[in-house]
C-alpha cells in the first residue's frame, strides 16, 4: 500500500479524531452536520410555506414532488456516503492517495448519473407525475415544479456529495458554509419568484434549484481550496475495486432514502382514496406531516451523521474502545433530545400544520397524524445511530435491514393494510407503528455488533 506524504493539516485532524474526548467530538461534528441537514430539508419546507399561500392543490403537488426529491437524496447519499465512508477509513490509516482517488471517483460519477436522471426527468414528468399520485386537479402543478426540479438535478446532487465528502474527513464546518447560504438564498427567492414575478408554483421550483446551483458551486470552490481531501478529474478511478466500496458503504443510504421514496408515493395514493376534494386536502395534509416530521428527522440524520467521522476514523485506527462509547453517548443525547421534542410537537401539532395551510380540512386531518407520529418518534434516536454505525463501519447488510425498516420493511405493507381496516386514521398512524416496529429490529442487530467490540477490545 502506497502512502503519500502526510500534510499537516491531514494529520492534525486524524490524530484529533482519534483522541479528543467523545463527547466534545461529537458536539462538535454534530452541530454543523444537524443544521446542514435542517437546511437541505429546509428547501422543501419553504417551499410549503410559500406554496401553501397559493391554494391547497399547489401545496399538495409539493407534498406529491417530495419523492422525487427523496430520489435524489438517495443516489447523492449512494454516491457521497459510499465514498465518504471509505474515504474516513482511508484517513483513519493516513492512507491520502487512495481517500482522495475514492473522493474524486464517488463526486464525477455521481455528476454523469445527475445528468442521465435529469434527461429522463424532464422527458417523461407527465407520466411520472401521475405515477407518484397526483390527482387531475394536482397534476398541472406538478408537473412545472418537477420539470424545473429534474433540470437542476445534477447540481442538487453534486452538492450533497461533497458536503458529505468534508464531513467524513472531519471538516463540517466548512461544509455547512455553502449549504447554509443556498438556503438563505431560497428563502430570499421563494416569495420573490412566487409573488413579485408571480411565476407561482414553477418560482417556488426554480428558487431551489438557483439556490442549490450557487451552493454547489460555492462548495465545490471550498472543496478544491480549503478540504484535505480534494475531487480531481485526474484522480477519477472509475474501477471495480471503488465502485464496490462505494455501493458498500452507501447502499444504507440509498436504501434509507429510496424506500422513502416509495414511502411517499403509497402514502399519497392511501390518502388520494377519499373523493376529489376530500383526495387533495388529504394529500396536502399528509404532505405537511411529512415535511414536518422529515425536518425533525433530517436533525436527527444530521446527529448520526457527525458521529459518523469519529466512528470511522477510530474504527480504521481499530480504536474500538472510542467506537463503543461515542455510539452509547450519541444514543442517550439523541433520544432525550428527541422526547422533549415529541412532547413540544404533540401540543403544538394544530398551530404547526395551520403555518403551512390555512385549510381546516388540511389542519384537521394533519393535526391528528401529526400527533401519532410524535407518539413514538423518539425510537428512531436509537434506530438511525446503529445505523451509521453498521454502515460507517462496513456491514452493509445490517446497516440495510434496519435502514429499511421504518419506511420499507415496516411502513409499506401497513400503509397498505392499515387503511383498509381503519380509513384515513390507518393513514394517519402507519408511521408511528412502522416506528416501533423498526425500535425492536434494531436492537438485536446492532447489539450483536457491540459485542464483538468488547471482545476485540480484549
Amino acid at each position: 500500500m502506497k502512502l503519500r506524504k502526510e500534510n499537516n493539516t491531514g494529520m492534525d485532524r486524524v490524530t484529533y479524531l482519534t483522541t479528543a474526548p467523545i463527547p466534545k467530538l461529537i458536539r462538535e461534528m454534530s452541530v454543523p452536520t444537524i443544521i446542514s441537514m435542517l437546511v437541505t430539508s429546509f428547501y422543501n419546507l419553504v417551499d410549503t410555506a410559500f406554496v401553501g399561500r397559493i391554494d391547497t392543490q399547489a401545496t399538495a403537488a409539493v407534498g406529491i414532488s417530495f419523492s422525487v426529491m427523496a430520489l435524489i437524496q438517495a443516489f447523492s447519499f449512494l454516491f457521497g456516503h459510499g465514498s465518504g465512508n471509505y474515504l474516513s477509513r482511508r484517513l483513519g490509516a493516513r492512507d491520502y492517495e487512495d481517500a482522495e482517488r475514492m473522493a474524486s471517483t464517488g463526486f464525477y460519477s455521481l455528476l454523469i448519473g445527475g445528468v442521465i436522471l435529469s434527461v429522463l426527468g424532464v422527458v417523461y414528468v407527465t407520466p411520472l407525475a401521475r405515477f407518484l399520485g397526483s390527482t387531475e386537479t394536482i397534476l398541472p402543478y406538478a408537473v412545472k415544479y418537477l420539470r424545473v426540479i429534474f433540470i437542476g438535478a445534477p447540481f442538487m446532487m453534486g452538492s450533497f456529495c461533497l458536503n458529505n465528502h468534508m464531513r467524513f474527513q472531519g471538516s463540517a464546518n466548512i461544509a455547512m458554509i455553502g449549504i447554509v447560504i443556498g438556503a438563505i438564498l431560497n428563502i430570499a427567492l421563494d416569495p420573490l419568484m412566487i409573488f413579485t414575478m408571480n411565476l407561482g408554483i414553477t418560482g417556488a421550483a426554480l428558487a431551489t434549484i438557483v439556490s442549490q446551483m450557487i451552493s454547489f458551486f460555492l462548495l465545490l470552490y471550498l472543496n478544491l481550496t480549503r478540504a484535505t481531501i480534494k475531487v480531481k478529474i485526474r484522480k477519477f478511478t472509475p474501477n471495480w475495486h471503488y465502485y464496490k466500496n462505494i455501493f458498500k458503504g452507501g447502499i444504507p443510504s440509498l436504501v434509507r432514502q429510496g424506500i422513502g421514496s416509495v414511502a411517499t408515493i403509497l402514502l399519497n395514493k392511501a390518502a388520494g382514496q377519499y373523493g376529489a376534494e376530500a383526495a387533495d386536502a388529504a394529500i396536502a395534509a399528509m404532505g405537511v406531516v411529512t415535511r414536518i416530521t422529515n425536518f425533525a428527522y433530517a436533525a436527527l440524520i444530521g446527529f448520526g451523521q457527525g458521529f459518523q467521522p469519529v466512528c470511522g476514523t477510530n474504527y480504521g485506527a481499530k480504536n474500538y474502545k472510542r467506537v463503543k462509547e461515542a455510539f452509547f453517548y450519541c444514543v442517550k443525547l439523541g433520544t432525550i433530545a428527541l422526547v422533549v421534542l415529541s412532547v413540544a410537537g404533540f401540543v403544538f401539532a394544530g398551530p404547526l400544520v395551520a403555518l403551512f395551510r390555512d385549510d381546516p380540512d388540511v389542519i384537521r386531518i394533519g393535526t391528528t397524524a401529526l400527533r401519532i407520529q410524535w407518539v413514538t418518534f423518539a425510537l428512531n434516536g436509537y434506530v438511525v445511530v446503529s445505523t451509521m454505525l453498521l454502515q460507517t463501519i462496513g456491514m452493509p447488510l445490517k446497516a440495510s435491514i434496519v435502514a429499511m425498516a421504518r419506511q420499507g420493511l415496516f411502513f409499506v405493507p401497513l400503509i397498505v393494510i392499515l387503511p383498509r381496516i381503519f380509513g384515513l386514521l390507518g393513514v394517519q398512524s402507519a408511521q408511528a407503528v412502522a416506528d416501533l416496529l423498526s425500535f425492536f429490529l434494531a436492537i438485536p442487530l446492532c447489539q450483536s455488533v457491540l459485542k464483538t467490540f468488547q471482545t476485540d477490545a480484549g
